[in-house]
């Protein structure tokens, strides 16, 4: 089956309640390639959940269009939509066995028992969940009842795979092992995806691409890396992984480059951003804690002097807090140190690493 490619335009939904309007879905566009893992990332109420109910037909929109390849599916039935959809909660009859879960969608379309057979054998395999196909949920742990409901969703055979926060009610530890499992079993059947999620890391490690959301509004599209490494604002850096955002003067420019001023001296960057950077403006400068490294305040004349803070030993990396002027400075150092409150050291920040945002931050509850 040749995967589908989902195209939104001009998107809205309104929601009415005595007298008041919110604006839940404000204008989005976007596309989502065949066989595509499409990720929806955002903070709570920013309409991520509302878009994708929109998309499986479960929340007709105020304004706009949806098509599945050429054809408008905006008023369809979610039935005629002929999508699969994942749930946080798992969602599975708990009288029913696993085959009999995952055969359910198939035995509503009356399929033929050897055709049923046959696709529940394949979906179990797919998820690695075969040998289970006999038990029923209440004896399986978490992750397996996710997996079943994976199948459960993939054995119709959709156009279209939409899973809700599916990993959101797991423990961290399969949270982690389960991220790499679902790309793969949806890369394996090469159906188009959409997956909503707050959590940055499952984003970062499952997506192909990843749209931000904030209030509405699509802020930015784009791969992992590539949001990561050159965020196009505050609020997609401070929201997408840690990030250190300062206060800087621009005052000097040239191709590929800019100079500015901080409260602790002179910072350079080569970033791509530095396009960003007018001669004048007062801007945000942004700096991920592991891109800093540092140096003993007495073996060292490069970087900034600063004084340790607050020490976070976190196993494998650990968290310093450093005082570097009038800012405060989060830094990912190794372990194999021991930091102490109070010492003094170098802040050394490569010029190649520090992000230029236009105008003053946009958040400043991500600094």
């Amino acid at each position: 089956m040749t995967a589908t490619r989902i195209t939104i335009a001009g998107l809205e939904k309104e929601f009415s309640r005595a007298g008041q309007s919110t604006m839940a879905v404000d204008g989005v566009s976007l596309v989502v390639e065949p066989g595509e893992i499409f990720f929806l990332l955002g903070p709570s109420g920013c309409g991520k959940t509302t878009l994708l109910r929109m998309i499986a037909g479960f929340t007709e929109p105020t304004k706009g269009r949806i098509l599945f390849d050429d054809v408008e599916v905006t008023w369809l039935a979610p039935n005629a939509r002929q999508v699969g959809m994942v749930f946080q909660s798992y969602a599975l009859w708990p009288h029913m066995t696993v085959a009999e879960n995952v055969a359910f969608g198939l035995r509503i379309r009356k399929l033929r028992s050897q055709e049923i057979q046959r696709r529940v054998h394949a979906a179990l395999d797919v998820v690695r969940m075969r040998e289970y196909e006999s038990r029923r949920p209440n004896e399986l742990s978490g992750g397996q009842q996710q997996r079943v409901a994976l199948a459960r969703a993939l054995v119709v055979e959709p156009k279209v795979l939409l899973l809700d926060e599916p990993l959101s009610n797991l423990d961290a530890k399969l949270r982690n092992d389960l991220r790499s499992e679902i790309r793969r079993i949806c890369k394996q059947v090469g159906t188009t995806t959409v997956y909503v999620t707050h959590d940055q890391k499952e984003a970062l490690a499952v997506a192909d691409r990843i749209a931000v959301l904030q209030s509405g509004r699509v802020c930015q599209i784009d791969s992992p890396h590539r949001l990561y490494s050159n965020p196009s604002s505050t609020f997609v850096g401070g929201f997408l992984g840690e990030i250190n955002l300062l206060r800087a003067k621009v005052h000097q420019r040239g191709p590929g480059q800019a100079e500015m001023t901080t409260s602790f001296g002179r910072v350079f960057s080569r970033h791509e951003s530095a396009d960003r950077a007018i001669v004048g403006s007062s801007i945000s400068i942004g700096v991920r804690p592991e891109r800093i490294a540092l140096a003993e305040f007495t073996t060292s004349e490069v970087g900034f002097s600063g004084t340790i803070t607050t020490v976070l030993f976190l196993g494998d990396t650990t968290l310093l807090k450093i005082q570097v002027g009038e800012d405060l400075i989060r830094v990912s150092a190794p372990s194999s140190r021991i930091y102490r409150e109070g010492e003094v050291v170098r802040v050394i920040v490569d010029p190649s690493d520090v992000i230029c945002f236009e105008g003053p931050q946009d958040d400043p509850a991500s600094t």
